[in-house]
């Protein structure tokens, strides 16, 4: 034990020192530094305001949950007055929670605590826009292999099933309904992670309807998605996959997942036809000004609502109806609200790189806005103060 932990008692509670150690490791020196100068010259009770430089939707379970196993390994009271519920919006500069206790047992936390809240409550907000936005859509957070390890992949999965949570409660939305691994399913209320096949089964199989064989036979009692795009043949494949499987085609069970590249057009498209397929099924979505961005998601390469279109045209004509579309590639608010207006007849939306999207603005701050009692804060952040 420490110079500085001797002097100051941890109110009878056996400090974890594996705990302890990481803190000291991963925390800002300048913080270490400080505890070490409350070691010496005598604790305080203080409170922090914590907030967000940007509206955000509140996600600070998994920040509070580990605060709260701190606070009681170190054995000393933390007060915590969470100001927004989890799933509330909260404008930019208001104080999302206030934390209050030991000076000297809550200075080395600031660092690994706020990394906890501003990237959750950034992708809650992502969230809830895409769910908004495609309100009758089922959505798959897929992003655990777009984040920097497993602590990230437990933000963005907790974040996501956060914002469906005000989706559906704001919008009446469908929401995230699952994500891709067994280790956050349980934020979905799920057992395991969905999820059926990557490209690079395809690749081994030699074949989409191959590979689909592969799983089928693996996981016969599972509904089946299969990835019709890795062979640039998006019609064909998922016409021949249907043809295989007539009864999971019949009983809903089967689905195909567009996730052409934004390099090439679906099979069977161009601009021209692109705009063809829009005319006929949603006028109104290319009649009006579109921005180059809006254009490029409508009648572009890659999974654009003209492919969405064209692929339940396809279906429909061969009479697999109840075969689903899954869309990914790309999807953020803005291409939600491109195929919202396009009326795409998209089922559910993979959702992959966006959650952890727009990382510059996921920095949350903490602010002592208190000190024995006495209200006290750096010039130009007064708004912090308890009102």
């Amino acid at each position: 034990m420490s110079d500085a932990q001797k002097r100051v008692p941890m109110d009878g509670g056996q400090t974890s020192a594996v705990v302890d150690d990481d803190i000291r490791r991963w925390t800002d020196t300048y913080f270490n530094r400080t505890k070490q100068t409350i070691g010496k010259f005598g604790d305080a009770q203080v409170t922090y305001a914590v907030f967000m430089r940007r509206p955000v939707v509140s996600a600070p379970r998994l920040a509070i949950q580990w605060l709260n196993r701190v606070a009681e390994e170190r054995g000393f009271d933390v007060k915590i007055d969470l100001m927004y519920e989890e799933s509330r919006w909260v404008g930019a500069g208001e104080p999302l929670l206030y934390i209050s206790g030991s000076f000297y047992n809550l200075v080395d936390l600031e660092t690994l605590l706020l990394q906890k809240i501003g990237p959750a409550c950034v992708a809650a907000y992502n969230a809830f826009s895409m769910c908004m936005e495609l309100p009758n859509v089922s959505f798959l957070a897929m992003d655990a292999r777009h984040c920097a390890g497993t602590e990230m992949a437990e933000l963005m999965a907790y974040a996501a099933s956060v914002g469906s949570a005000r989706a559906k409660r704001k919008g009446s939305a469908i929401g995230f309904i699952g994500n891709a691994t067994d280790a956050t399913a349980h934020f979905f209320g799920q057992d395991k992670g969905l999820g059926t096949m990557p490209h690079a089964l395809i690749g081994y199989a030699g074949s989409t309807v191959r590979a689909a064989e592969m799983y089928h036979e693996t996981f016969p009692d599972q509904n089946l998605t299969v990835l019709v795009d890795y062979f640039g043949q998006e019609i064909s494949d998922s016409l021949a996959v249907c043809e295989r499987f007539p009864d999971l085609a019949e009983s809903g069970r089967l689905a195909v997942r567009l996730d052409t590249p934004g390099g090439r057009f679906c099979e069977g498209l161009d601009p021209a036809a692109s705009y063809a397929v829009l005319d006929r099924n949603a006028p109104r979505a290319i009649r009006g000004y579109r921005t180059e961005v809006e254009l490029r998601h409508l009648i572009g390469p890659g999974v654009s609502a003209a492919s969405i279109w064209h692929m339940r045209e396809s279906l429909n004509q061969r009479g697999f109806r109840n075969v689903k579309i899954v869309g990914s590639s790309g999807f953020g608010p803005e291409k939600c609200k491109v195929m919202a207006l396009a009326d795409s007849p998209i089922d559910i939306v993979g959702s992959g790189s966006y959650l952890p999207d727009i990382w510059r603005e996921t920095y949350a701050t903490a602010d002592i806005v208190d000190y024995n009692g006495e209200a006290r804060v750096k010039v130009g952040r007064e708004f912090l103060l308890r009102k």
